[in-house]
C-alpha cells in the first residue's frame, strides 16, 4: 500500500471512530439538535457575516458579467473534482469517480485549465460528493445537527467529513502553492457568486423568515437527505414541509 493510501485509509479510520460517537437522535424530538443554544449563537454570527460582507460581495458579483464569474464557477468546481474522484472510489462508486475523472483530464487540458466546461457540453455531467456521503455509504450515523462558524449548517457527520475532504484532497496535498493559492481563491469567489446568483432565497430564509435558524436547519436537512438518497423519517424531518414556508404562519391564512 502506498503512502498515499495508507493517509487515506488512516484518516478514514480515524473518521468512522469519530462518527460512531455522534449523538443520537433522542426519541419523539422533531429533530436532533441537542446543541441548539450554542447553534443559535453562531448562526447569529453567521447572519452577521453575511449582512456585513458575503451579501455585499454577492451583490457585486451578481452584477458581474458571465463572461467573467462562468469561467471562475467552472475553475472552482474543477479543482474540486481530484477530492470527488477519490470519495467515489471509497464509496466503491467506480462510474461515478470514473466520470469525475473524464470530466477534469478534458476540462483541465481542452478546457484551459477548467476555465471552461467543454466535458459538460458532451454529456460528462459532475457526479458531487464528498466525504460525509462516504462516511453515509458505510453506514456512519448522522449524528446531531450543528452550525459552523463561517461554513454554516452541516452534522457532525459531515462536520467530519468536511475536515476529511481536506485532509485527503489531492491538490492540498501535492499542487504547488501557486496553484493551491490559485484554487482557493477561486472557490471563495464561487461562494460569492453563489450567494449573488441565489440572492433572493438566501435573503429569504436568513432575514425574511420569523426564525431564519429553524429555516436554515430545515433546507439544509432536507436538502442533504435528498442529495443522499434518503428518506425523511418521523423524528427528523417532515418531508412534506415546504422549508420556504414561515413556520409561525397561520396555514389558514
Amino acid at each position: 500500500m502506498t503512502r498515499t493510501k495508507s493517509f487515506m485509509f488512516g484518516w478514514a479510520f480515524c473518521a468512522g471512530l469519530a462518527v460512531s460517537a455522534c449523538s443520537q437522535a433522542v426519541p419523539g424530538a422533531e429533530f436532533n439538535d441537542p446543541y441548539e443554544n450554542t447553534n443559535r449563537n453562531i448562526h447569529e454570527f453567521n447572519k452577521s457575516l453575511d449582512r456585513f460582507a458575503l451579501r455585499s460581495a454577492g451583490q457585486v458579483t451578481s452584477a458581474a458579467p458571465e463572461i467573467v464569474t462562468i469561467p471562475i464557477a467552472n475553475f472552482a468546481d474543477n479543482v474540486g473534482l481530484p477530492g470527488m474522484i477519490v470519495n467515489g472510489l471509497l464509496q466503491g462508486d467506480i462510474g461515478g469517480a470514473a466520470t469525475n475523472t473524464m470530466r477534469f483530464v478534458l476540462n483541465t487540458t481542452v478546457g484551459f485549465g477548467g476555465l471552461f466546461d467543454p466535458a459538460g457540453q458532451i454529456g460528462l455531467i459532475e457526479e458531487s460528493t464528498d466525504f460525509g456521503e462516504t462516511l453515509a455509504v458505510w453506514g456512519a450515523p448522522a449524528g446531531a445537527y450543528i452550525e459552523l462558524p463561517v461554513l454554516g449548517p452541516s452534522t457532525e457527520r459531515d462536520a467530519i467529513g468536511t475536515l476529511v475532504d481536506f485532509m485527503i484532497d489531492p491538490l492540498a496535498r501535492y499542487g504547488t502553492a501557486d496553484q493551491v493559492a490559485a484554487a482557493t481563491t477561486a472557490s471563495v469567489l464561487d461562494i460569492a457568486i453563489s450567494r449573488g446568483r441565489f440572492g433572493d432565497t438566501f435573503d429569504s430564509v436568513l432575514y425574511d423568515s420569523a426564525d431564519s435558524y429553524a429555516q436554515a436547519r430545515l433546507l439544509y436537512l432536507q436538502s442533504r437527505r435528498f442529495a443522499l438518497g434518503i428518506e425523511a423519517e418521523s423524528t427528523d424531518i417532515d418531508p412534506f414541509i415546504d422549508p420556504f414556508i414561515d413556520p409561525f404562519q397561520d396555514p389558514f391564512q
